[in-house]
């Protein structure tokens, strides 16, 4: 990766643990005049070269978890560790370890592109050479090359969410921290980040990442943690997690007048249905047989005398799994 690594821990303060890049032990965190914890108990690790996701709706208790373990949330109880120091006993240990980019724009509008990074670089103790040929370097690696000494003014938002990629990858740090790092992005930036972390990742960087985006942790993460109610609901690969509900595809049919009646049809008729639930103005079914599914269905609602308005199969997802383990949709 680009950057000078500098030696800021011995290895005495970073342990036996070196594989665990990330760990938590019982870490709670209940807000003043909140009857609930934000966080509650989290036990967590994450290995080094991971990129791990914190998947959930808003109110999970994903940001907090990742602003107990960025330092800037102090735990109610338990204890957090990077790179084995604790999080609450060395709080600028960890800092000098971790890079951080929130959900908002945290660039210094006083300065250009190329100073933004720059500066940082003379804030992590680089020297002056260092600091600008890394600047130079991450410029060009973020196609921000010909934006260098244009004010961030002018950046828009994709082009200023690469940039704090780049600054906070800056001094090489063990773990980089992403919050919601595609809120508000329009679909082409969105996919230009996630081509950006795939490509840090394939050079040895280990990402936390909070998202309420089930295709971003589906695509990006190796491992994701399913959060409700500040707790972890699930935890696997996304390729276990939907199998672990026992369909390979979701039904949805859209009907006239009550749709309870076309789930009663499907269940006597349908093979392999393993849960339905009703939706706004139809039914959503989880199936694990599909072979000629949507002509079965559409005989089956025409001879019961039901109306389909319009149908729909798609592939398993992580909303199905979060549905399955709450009840409720993802972005409920």
């Amino acid at each position: 990766m680009i950057g000078h690594k500098q030696k800021m821990v011995d290895n005495n303060q970073i342990g036996d643990s070196s594989e665990q890049v990330i760990r938590t032990v019982e870490l709670s965190k209940t807000y003043p005049q909140m009857d609930v914890p934000a966080v509650d108990k989290l036990n967590l690790e994450v290995g080094k070269g991971e990129i791990f996701g914190l998947l959930g709706p808003n109110g999970a208790g994903k940001t907090t978890t990742a602003g107990m373990l960025t330092t800037r949330v102090i735990p109610t109880a338990g204890q957090a560790f990077i790179g084995g120091i604790n999080v609450r006993k060395h709080p600028t240990l960890v800092k000098q370890l971790i890079g951080v980019v929130s959900q908002q724009n945290t660039l210094d509008r006083s300065l250009t592109v190329r100073e933004n990074l720059y500066y940082h670089g003379l804030l992590f103790g680089m020297g002056v050479k260092e600091s600008a040929r890394v600047a130079d370097e991450l410029l060009e690696k973020f196609h921000l090359g010909s934006w260098g000494k244009k004010s961030v003014f002018a950046l828009s938002g994709g082009m200023a969410q690469r940039l704090m990629v780049a600054r906070a990858i800056f001094h090489s740090p063990a773990v980089l921290f992403m919050d919601e790092p595609t809120a508000g992005l329009d679909p082409q930036s969105r996919l230009a980040l996630w081509e950006i972390l795939q490509g840090l990742n394939s050079e040895g960087q280990t990402i936390l990442l909070t998202t309420h985006y089930m295709e971003e942790a589906d695509q990006l993460c190796n491992r994701v943690a399913i959060m409700d109610h500040g707790q972890i609901l699930a935890l696997d690969s996304p390729v276990n997690l939907k199998k672990s509900i026992g369909a390979d595809a979701i039904l949805t049919v859209r009907v006239e007048g009550d749709p309870l009646g076309l789930i009663e049809v499907l269940k006597l008729s349908i093979d392999g249905v393993s849960a339905s639930r009703e939706i706004e103005g139809g039914v959503e079914i989880q199936v694990s047989e599909t072979e000629k599914l949507l002509p079965r269905v559409i005989n089956l609602a025409e001879s019961n005398g039901i109306s389909i308005l319009d149908i729909s199969l798609a592939e398993t997802t992580l909303e199905t799994v979060f549905i399955n383990l709450t009840g409720k949709e993802l972005r409920d």
